[in-house]
């Protein structure tokens, strides 16, 4: 018997097109063929920004309640799709169910965050006769939209990812054509669906399939008048080099460090970090991957530590007890297994994990890795975490810093000065005191510094990328 696949087809003016060209997307639990994808080429791109162009000649003329009542209508249309959203990102992201129904939770927030933006946004008067040149004169700010952004959006957040660019951009009278990861292709249309049934003007909201030349003939188009990305930051360099003079917001690569100092509940601190070091299977690019833990709280932090990881529960994503669940592909287990066998190799010690489950690498923990190791200075991108020990908090937070990357960073310590110390001398975007480095809400200003990226995500700060300031003078 022979199944028919779906196909999912691109979305273009609110429009399903189908192509003769298709990709297939697997399951990452149980590798088999879960659609067809519709895959563009630059006839379609071209299709997409015609009529993103036309939808922004009418859509930056609508008003601020406008725009804030649509996002709102489309932040409850998600409440009602819920189920739909959380199961979708499960099957094709592999994303365990009940973190994917948080995705989705906080999704419904961030439409609403971007809704109150858009009814908020506003320039600022401009003292002009504070010079005698100026006087006799009125100076005030406005803020416009860019035109097209091009959204390209990563696979570990498929939703709530992509709603950081597509929401804003939308807020400040943007319109976007969306290119999502490949791998997942569906959460992508639905969002599409979405911004349709919530009223937006059609071609407001495109949703294009494809890879790598898809993505560079989108961000190299002189039409984009602006690019945000989330991904590698080797695909940001391409991204940045290959844009022009279009302004670019990147939120690149991560290895986190969590610093647990001495004066610290221990216990506490291991509790709250080892469901988030291996949550999605540590696919997220702030989870805990270098744990920097004072000599003095090491042998009980490991422990209580180990414990708590050893009770998470491995297995089907669609399973809403499971924890951790497949790898996005077998290529990222391969390269995780390799990592881990070079740490090992260059005296690191296993104390946790290691072994496959079929595309599942279980929590896996390893301590005493030299710095040189791919696990302590590049991004895992996996279930795997390394603990070191420091000497004192200085030393702790010196080797938090020696990193190409500096997103986020975790804290833990009941000492006052110390988390100031911290506060001020750690290179990262975000400093979080007492709770892991995965701590985010979606209205707080997020991004990086260093490989890390540059721009800044939530939505007031993406409504600040994805406009710009007009002077307007009166005289």
């Amino acid at each position: 018997m022979t199944t028919t696949l779906t196909r999912v087809p691109l979305l273009i003016g609110g429009q399903a097109v189908q192509t003769e060209a298709q990709d297939s997307v697997a399951s990452p639990y149980t590798g088999e063929a879960l659609y067809h994808v519709a895959r563009a080429d630059e006839r379609h791109l071209r299709q997409a920004i015609a009529s993103a162009q036309a939808a922004f000649a009418e859509y930056r003329r609508w008003p601020a309640h406008r725009r804030a009542d649509a996002l709102r209508r489309a932040s409850a249309l998600l409440a009602e799709r819920a189920d739909l959203f959380a199961h979708t990102i499960a099957s094709e992201a592999g994303k365990p169910l009940k973190a994917a129904r948080v995705e989705v939770a906080r999704s419904v927030e961030n439409l609403g965050f971007a809704a109150d933006e858009a009814a908020q946004m506003a320039g600022q008067g401009i003292p002009l006769d504070a010079s005698r040149f100026g006087e006799g004169r009125l100076g005030f700010t406005v803020r416009e939209p860019r035109g097209l952004i091009a959204a390209i959006s990563p696979f570990n957040f498929p939703l709530n990812l992509a709603l950081h660019k597509v929401g804003p951009a939308l807020a400040g009278g943007n319109t976007v054509i969306l290119k999502p990861a490949p791998q997942t292709p569906l959460t992508a249309n639905l969002i599409g669906e979405l911004i349709v049934d919530a009223g937006f003007p059609a071609g407001a909201l495109n949703v294009l399939h494809g890879g790598a030349e898809l993505g560079a003939a989108l961000t190299s188009a002189p039409e984009i008048a602006l690019v945000s990305f989330t991904g590698s930051p080797q695909v940001g360099e391409i991204i940045k080099r290959g844009s022009g003079l279009k302004p670019v917001v990147l939120e690149l690569g991560n290895n986190s460090a969590n610093l647990v100092d001495a004066d610290s509940d221990v216990e506490l601190a291991a509790r709250k970090l080892a469901p988030v070091s291996f949550a999605y299977q540590g696919q997220v690019c702030i989870h805990p991957q270098r744990l920097i833990v004072h000599a003095d709280a090491y042998d009980a932090f490991r422990e209580a530590f180990l414990t708590a990881a050893r009770a998470l529960v491995v297995g089907d994503p669609l399973d809403e007890q499971t924890d951790v669940g497949p790898l996005i592909n077998p290529a990222s287990l391969t390269r995780l297994q390799g990592w881990i066998q070079e740490a090992l190799d260059l005296g690191g010690r296993l104390l946790l994990g290691g072994t496959p489950q079929g595309n599942i690498l279980p929590p896996t923990v390893l301590e005493d890795v030299p710095e040189e190791a791919h696990l302590v200075r590049e991004e895992a991108f996996g279930p795997v975490v390394v603990l070191s020990r420091a000497a004192s908090w200085s030393e702790a937070i010196a080797a938090a810093n020696r990193s190409r990357y500096g997103l986020q960073t975790g804290v833990f310590t009941r000492n006052l000065g110390h988390a100031l110390e911290a506060v001020r001398d750690i290179e990262a975007g975000g400093v979080i005191v007492n709770d892991p480095s995965t701590f985010r809400v979606d209205q707080m200003p997020y991004g990086g510094i260093k490989d890390s990226g540059f721009g800044r995500e939530g939505a007031r700060s993406s409504l600040e990328e994805l406009t710009y300031v007009k002077t307007v003078v009166l005289s």
